[in-house]
């Protein structure tokens, strides 16, 4: 018996579309829990869930206005056993309607426009971009082959044939486009996006361990400029092979619960960078590939912090007293975090959503805002 999917589809749409969008049409009419059949749930852990086992849950999963993590580490939930528990973190995800919709419509893309959307995925995204732009518009890539055989043949039962390509998109780009949207993060942007990119298109990207969306329009003279949007947007990293370069061994149980070189009582409460939104981008701007974790527990709070190079801290309080800093490695993380924070105090705001930036044909990306500056 066919799945009744329409009328889940059309709910959706209009949840994530305001009134009189043209993206309602597009939302409206695609079959979401096509590119969905199965996924990865992690309440408590990571879990299988199949479509075809319960299929009210799965259209109720499908046509929810939220992401569905289908990779973790190298495990596609599609390839996946009854009873399998991957560890790591996600890879690839059916990300939530909405978000596409939004840096979509950064994009500001008009009939006739070519856009290459990087970071196929599910490749429920791309279906968006066919149907409102039309499938010999829109190109997609991916640097999973598995991704892109499966969206592909997704896509075609959808009916829709865009171009789809495996590859790294850091490296050389098939086309030029009017637009390129990347659905996955980035830093800095790459050399050949500017040079795939057409004079006078628009580039959407976020910046890679930060929720922060930059919008940069291509000039005569091969730079792009733009700003830092005042939207957010989180995406996972851009990955150039299986899965992303795992910290050193123990560095995470280290942050967690060991004793630091270096300690101290600082002088903020303890925070949950993850839901600061501001902070971890200005975090993720100052120190790039930065992990962070939060506990509560009754009266106490902890958030720990690590670092690649192996740098890592923790800050622990009971309920309002001071917390005690543990730090260790050749950057002292927290210490970071609290100096952003002052300029929070000084300022009264971050200077990072709202910068002006440049992206130079180079491979430099520059944020400015007042006297702040920063390159990635």
């Amino acid at each position: 018996m066919p799945v009744n999917w329409k009328p889940h589809a059309a709910a959706l749409a209009d949840r994530v579309t305001p009134t009189g969008s043209r993206w309602h049409s597009p939302v409206a009419a695609l079959a979401r829990h096509l590119f969905v059949p199965r996924w990865w749930a992690g309440d408590d852990g990571w879990a299988l869930r199949a479509g075809a086992d319960d299929e009210e849950g799965w259209l109720a999963a499908a046509y929810a206005d939220d992401s569905l993590v289908t990779r973790v580490g190298a495990a596609h939930a599609d390839q996946a056993r009854p009873g399998d528990r991957p560890a790591g973190r996600p890879t690839s995800s059916a990300t939530l309607p909405s978000l596409l919709v939004r840096m979509f419509q950064h994009a500001r893309l008009g009939d006739g426009h070519t856009l290459l959307d990087v970071g196929t995925g599910s490749g429920y995204g791309t279906g968006l971009a066919c149907l409102r732009l039309g499938e010999r518009q829109v190109s997609s890539v991916d640097v999973d082959p598995y991704l892109t055989e499966a969206a592909g043949q997704r896509l075609d039962q959808a009916g829709l044939r865009p171009q789809l390509h495996t590859l790294d998109a850091s490296g050389e780009l098939p086309g030029h486009y009017d637009r390129i949207v990347a659905t996955v993060g980035i830093r800095p942007v790459p050399t050949s996006w500017l040079t795939a990119l057409k004079p006078g298109g628009r580039l959407v990207t976020t910046i890679a361990g930060t929720t922060l969306v930059v919008t940069a329009d291509k000039q005569d003279d091969g730079t792009a400029r733009g700003r830092v949007e005042w939207d957010r947007a989180g995406f996972m990293h851009a990955r150039h092979s299986t899965d992303y370069h795992a910290l050193p061994d123990g560095l995470i149980e280290a942050a967690r619960t060991e004793k630091g070189e270096f300690v101290t009582v600082s002088r903020y409460p303890v925070v949950d960078v993850d839901q600061a939104w501001d902070l971890s981008s200005m975090l993720g701007i100052e120190v790039p590939g930065i992990v962070y974790g939060y506990e509560e527990e009754a009266e106490q709070r902890t958030a720990w912090l690590a670092h690649p190079n192996g740098s890592w801290a923790r800050a622990a309080s009971q309920a309002d007293g001071p917390p005690v800093v543990h730090q260790s490695g050749p950057r002292h993380l927290w210490d970071v975090l609290d100096d952003i924070r002052s300029y929070w105090l000084r300022h009264g705001e971050l200077p990072v959503r709202g910068a002006h930036v440049l992206i130079t044909p180079d491979g430099r990306t520059r944020l400015a805002r007042g006297t702040w500056r920063a390159t990635l």
